[in-house]
């Protein structure tokens, strides 16, 4: 079952009609930060995972289709997890702490996902459901080559690697405007067209989003700095990356369970390569 190879997060789908839902639960005082680069994002709660903001610990991360309209999954998280007492400590009671990052796909039209399939999505993840790879939860509406001016595969994906005696994982949602590259450069869906001007309304239905997790004892800057190597992994994997058209987000999460502090530099090389294996296993 796949949460085993989340290290010790917990992760389930929701799968809708062209669309869906998936939601990662990480253990408590997991830290987290994250880093957008892409020129349209959709994403909620994002500001806090800068690193001089006060709340270092995520509770729950949330991707979805339906654009900004599928941001609204997150509401049916927040609120189980509400009911189970997670959450930052205010005198009110505890406020989950829950980062949304949605896909545009076709349900933008026909139905985006909302606070109910977020809750389903997390119920999934609790109840140990296997984690699918492909066109399921958030990548069930995704595809890729838009730049071309087709509609190649697109999906979630993940992977996993030793670090120096710690563990990284990724979950990437694959939407991207560009081709998705195989490790030898190369797209893995038609061929190298040349540069060509994209075709006309080719742009804003794309994104890739990303969640790094690892069991290495981290700070909430060290997480920002694996995130923006998880950014890495996409210029690698996917031509172009970062579009004005793109969303292109990642979150990185450390549970700090391993015990120790790793290199944090090799840890950014190897979730560098992880979101590239995550990012080709999602088309794969």
């Amino acid at each position: 079952m796949m949460p085993a190879q989340l290290l010790s997060a917990r992760a389930g789908h929701w799968t809708g009609a062209g669309t869906g839902v998936t939601v990662i639960l990480p253990p408590p005082g997991t830290v987290g930060s994250g880093e957008v680069r892409g020129g349209a994002p959709a994403t909620r709660e994002f500001a806090l995972l800068d690193p001089v903001r006060l709340v270092d610990r995520v509770d729950a991360v949330v991707l979805s289709g339906g654009s900004a309209f599928g941001l609204s999954a997150a509401d049916g998280v927040m609120g189980l997890l509400r009911e189970r007492g997670a959450g930052f400590p205010t005198p009110a009671g505890p406020v989950p702490i829950v980062i949304g990052m949605s896909i545009f796909d076709g349900s933008v039209r026909t139905g985006p996902p909302d606070a109910r399939g977020g809750r389903a999505a997390a119920l999934a993840a609790l109840a140990g459901d296997d984690f699918a790879s492909g066109r399921v939860g958030a990548g069930a509406g995704a595809s890729t080559g838009r730049w071309r001016g087709r509609s190649d595969p697109g999906g979630l994906g993940w992977a996993r690697r030793d670090a120096g005696g710690v563990r990284v994982a990724a979950v990437v949602v694959v939407n991207a405007w560009g081709d998705v590259l195989g490790r030898d450069g190369e797209p893995l869906f038609g061929g190298a067209d040349g540069y060509v001007r994209p075709p006309a309304g080719s742009g804003m239905q794309n994104t890739t989003v990303a969640v790094v997790l690892t069991d290495a004892r981290l700070s909430k800057l060290d997480c920002f700095l694996l995130a923006q190597s998880g950014h890495t992994g996409f210029a690698r994997a996917v031509h172009p990356a970062h579009s004005r058209y793109d969303g292109d987000a990642v979150v990185a999460l450390a549970t700090g369970e391993a015990g120790a502090e790793a290199d944090l530099d090799l840890l950014r090389a190897v979730t560098t390569d992880v979101i590239g294996d995550a990012i080709r296993s999602a088309v794969g």
